[in-house]
């Protein structure tokens, strides 16, 4: 029997006082006419303690006098026709003082519709580190009420009230100590961290590095220490902070753990390939020097814009590979690897870099594979695992990039800096034979055709940002027209070695606004130029510009740029407003036809009559003022872009297969006989040339960048 049922009677008689109390407080709520049946036993399952902590008979912590919660409901079995069910909770809470007395505090809610969840904020002068019980019943509007709560099958639900915080946390680290003694460790190298308070009652630790998120981690007992593993991405001062949290959710203060971290560890392997043509082998920045074969050439090209001054040539035959004759690294743990490479062919497997197992095959490759009806793809396999992504055009270059993580069993592979396909759970695979460049051992040959440069072996994680210094190609500035009058009909670039001529009569567009000024009959106030003081005029008729030969290679990413103006915003006829090409075909023209009002661009496919076409259009109307026209080739992504105004009108997928041996054109285009025509009427201005691709942000202030 329950301890309480003595005071259950008195209990009832208050409660049916109560009940006619609420029920002209809550007229809506009816009761049947017949025998009214008591509400149902709240179920402990219903019960909590703070909203977050469940009722137990062991007693839960918490940090001040709680709010308790239970649904409560009435049957519905003793009804009318129309009527509702209502109920309210009665909550008791009890506990022995110091002096052995039984102290007790009461709560009863109102009745409303049920079922409900009713609540109880306990008093304030509950007493703290006591364990105080308490239950809860229904009560209906009649005043008739459930069992409590901790009736069978039911439990009395306990709490004790912990008005003391923990103790602040240590930190403890080997690798990243909180010292004055220099530099530790470095980037992509993993450090433990130790927590431990002397509070027994510590439960769970919070932590952030450098005010990042807070992540939170549980001892394996309460009062017990926790190690956390954490790795820095980035060199210089760090800090991290953690406070311990009791079984009663109160924090301790904060303790601050500074520490300094060092540059990312050098390559344990490095290999420029940018040896003398003639080399019989390849000189190594870290690491055992590579022997070459005689299939392998020096001196050949290497990707602008790097820094590189040469790779090697390989033919893809059975003697075409460089070997250091030795493990660059222990692919049984934490590893990267990364190289520039230039596919001469993507019909076929290749491998770039390769690591021997002991079974005759290897333990990872970095290549490329084919795919079928599409795109070829790089590849990273590792063990069982391959990861595919990116696009791979033949002649085109990119830089590759696998990072096995054995702390986390984590694989990743970038191109040209952005991961592009990750995978987890892959177990670790162990390769105590040579690394092999441009070749590898169970792969069907599966030998390297085309250029490859700057291989590199790390024995650490190289972390994202750094992954993205390696592989970025930064656009650069090719050549930009400033364009403003001149007598000779040749417009310097702002170099002056790659002048922009005028043919067909195109002339200078110079506002008068002097003339406007002195004319009292004047009306219409002249147009400013396009920028700075004059733009090109072209009359749509045979008015072209033209540099003298090609500004950018065509099969290699670029950005070309112009401001124009249409002479009428509505024309009848499409217009070429930039094209670069051939003998009789361009690579790209940028044009808009006003019959699908729309801008394109167009991409062929290769310089032969009839070659492939791709276009990429977007709806648009020229504006009255001016339009900002750009178009991005990305070639380590394999798209081209169309922007109109700084915004993305058209994209498609695309590999440039040709260098358009042709000068650059302002306002003309190949048509499909090989002539020229599509002559633009109306002005333009502030042509700019890059090399490489801009990025999205860049469009949009194409012409300030320098």
């Amino acid at each position: 029997m329950n301890p309480h049922s003595g005071r259950r009677a008195r209990t009832t008689a208050a409660a049916t006082g109560l009940a006619a109390v609420l029920l002209a407080a809550f007229p809506g709520i009816a009761t049947a006419a017949g025998e009214n049946l008591p509400p149902l036993q709240p179920s402990v399952d219903t019960l909590t303690v703070d909203w977050t902590k469940a009722c137990s008979d062991e007693p839960v912590h918490v940090p001040r006098a709680p709010e308790l919660r239970a649904v409560v409901e009435d049957t519905t079995e003793d009804n009318q026709e129309g009527e509702t069910n209502g109920a309210g909770a009665q909550f008791e809470a009890w506990w022995t003082d110091t002096d052995g007395a039984e102290q007790r505090r009461t709560h009863t809610s109102g009745t409303v519709h049920s079922p409900i969840t009713q609540l109880w904020r306990t008093p304030d002068d509950l007493p703290a580190d006591t364990v105080v019980s308490w239950h809860v019943r229904a009560v209906d509007a009649e005043g008739a009420t459930s069992p409590w709560s901790d009736e069978a099958p039911g439990t009395t639900c306990r709490f004790v009230i912990d008005t003391v915080s923990p103790e602040p946390a240590t930190i403890v680290s080997e690798q990243y100590p909180d010292d004055d003694s220099g530099w530790h460790d470095g980037v992509g190298v993993y450090g433990s961290f130790t927590f431990d308070s002397p509070s027994e009652d510590v439960v769970e630790y919070v932590y952030s590095v450098l005010g990042s998120t807070p992540k939170r981690v549980r001892p394996e007992e309460p009062g017990g220490p926790v190690t956390v593993r954490w790795m820095p991405e980035r060199s210089g001062p760090h800090f991290l902070e953690v406070a311990a949290v009791d079984r009663a959710g109160r924090r301790s203060s904060q303790t601050t753990h500074w520490m300094r971290v060092a540059e990312g560890r050098a390559p344990v392997a490095h290999w420029t390939l940018a040896d003398p043509a003639g080399a019989d082998g390849a000189a190594a920045k870290a690491g055992p020097s590579a022997r070459a074969e005689d299939g392998v050439v020096f001196g050949a090209p290497a990707p602008s814009r790097t820094g590189l001054t040469s790779t090697v040539t390989l033919d893809g035959r059975g003697n075409s590979y460089l070997t250091p004759d030795a493990p660059a690294t222990d692919t049984a743990g934490t590893f990267a690897l990364s190289a520039w490479v230039r596919p001469a062919a993507t019909g076929t497997a290749m491998t770039a870099a390769s690591q021997d197992a002991a079974d005759g095959t290897s333990a990872f490759t970095l290549g490329l594979r084919p795919a079928e009806g599409s795109a070829a793809t790089w590849a990273f396999r590792y063990g069982a695992t391959t990861l595919t992504g990116g696009s791979a055009s033949a002649g085109g270059w990119a830089h590759l990039t696998g990072l096995y993580d054995s702390e986390d069993d984590t694989l990743r592979l970038y191109v040209n800096g952005k991961e592009v396909a990750s995978g987890t759970g892959v177990a670790p695979v162990s390769a105590p034979g040579a690394f092999q460049i441009g070749r590898a051992r169970g792969e069907g040959g599966a030998r390297w055709q085309g250029e490859v440069g700057d291989v590199r072996v790390w024995d650490r994680v190289v972390p994202r940002e750094e992954i993205e210094k390696l592989g970025s190609r930064p656009a650069e500035l090719a050549a930009a027209w400033d364009i403003e009058r001149t007598d000779d009909g040749v417009i310097p670039d702002r170099d002056g070695d790659e002048p922009l001529t005028l043919h067909g009569g195109a002339g200078f567009y110079t506002p008068d606004y002097d003339a406007c000024f002195e004319d009292p009959e004047c009306v219409e106030f002249p147009e400013g130029a396009l920028d700075g003081d004059d733009h090109l005029a072209l009359d749509g008729a045979d008015d072209y510009a033209a540099t003298r030969g090609p500004v950018v290679d065509t099969a290699d990413s670029y950005s070309v740029g112009l401001r124009v103006r249409f002479a009428d915003t509505t024309p009848d006829r499409p217009m070429t407003l930039l094209s670069q090409g051939g003998a009789g075909s361009d690579a790209f023209t940028v044009r808009y036809d006003p019959a699908a009002s729309e801008w394109q661009l167009i991409v062929t496919h290769g310089s032969a009559p009839g070659a492939a076409r791709t276009v990429v259009a977007g709806p648009g109307a020229p504006r009255s003022y001016s339009d900002d026209v750009v178009v991005v080739y990305d070639d380590s992504e394999g798209r081209v872009t169309l922007y109109a105004e700084g915004e993305a009108v058209a994209t498609a997928e695309f590999n440039a297969s040709w260098s358009a041996p042709g000068p650059l054109q302002i306002g003309r285009g190949h048509t499909a006989d090989g002539g020229w025509g599509e002559y633009f009427h109306g002005g333009a201005d502030t042509v700019r040339v890059f090399s490489g691709a801009l990025t999205a942000s860049q469009v949009r202030s194409f012409a300030h960048l320098s």
